[in-house]
């Protein structure tokens, strides 16, 4: 579960002082589907980077899974965040010189996991994202729907329990961001939570809680209309 209370982060600009999250206080239950909207400049990159524990908020409690955050050391912090969190990024952010199996595999091989452990777990989740018979295609080889479903496989390769997806479909054509959504959406009925920010009504539209932003606020807060679950 994610609890954000009261949270604020600022940056000074100059003279100006940004309040880019400002009083935000979220609950998110385990296995929710959430999307997060606003304007550019709204605050909701800034928020998915606090819950992903990119960022640290300048005020409030960040607490995840029952475990209070905020004050958390860097090793502490960058522990809970690879064994918690799975990112998604709108550019994929593969390695151009590995495979898509080196690509999924590289978290456990910076955890130190066995080799065996390793080729078993990456071949898993590359059967369950239909990448197996690209698994040693570099990224320059794989279409762009393609790559973003090996970055999915990378983000759940460590078993996370969240997560987090900034603009997953932003740089695909309609056939492959479906494609991408369905692949999220299919993780999510497994139990991980979902959270996505995007731009796009229609993406919005298939997540069952949807969450607006302005000025660094929550602004709506609801579940989806006609949404199941």
């Amino acid at each position: 579960m994610i609890e954000l209370r009261s949270i604020d982060r600022h940056f000074q600009v100059g003279d100006q002082l940004v309040r880019a999250l400002d009083g935000v206080t979220l609950t998110i239950a385990d296995g929710e589907y959430v999307s997060i909207m606003g304007p550019s400049g709204s605050g909701k990159s800034t928020l998915l980077n606090v819950i992903g524990l990119l960022d640290r908020p300048t005020a409030g409690q960040y607490v995840l899974d029952g475990r209070e955050t905020t004050d958390l050391g860097d090793d502490a912090l960058a522990d809970v965040r690879a064994r918690r969190i799975g990112f998604i990024f709108q550019s994929f952010h593969l390695v151009p010189r590995l495979t898509a199996f080196e690509n999924v595999e590289l978290p456990m091989v910076l955890a130190g996991q066995a080799p065996a452990a390793r080729r078993a777990r990456t071949e898993e989740v590359l059967a369950a994202l239909s990448l197996t018979d690209r698994s040693h295609h570099r990224p320059a080889q794989l279409s762009g729907g393609q790559r973003q479903r090996v970055a999915i496989a990378r983000a759940m390769v460590m078993r996370p329990t969240v997560l987090l997806a900034d603009e997953p479909t932003g740089n695909l054509d309609h056939v492959s961001g479906a494609e991408v959504l369905a692949a999220l959406e299919s993780l999510n009925a497994g139990g991980i939570s979902l959270i996505v920010v995007t731009h796009d009504d229609e993406v919005a539209a298939r997540s069952r809680r949807q969450i607006r932003m302005r000025d660094g606020r929550v602004v709506h807060d609801a579940p989806t209309p006609g949404a199941a679950g």
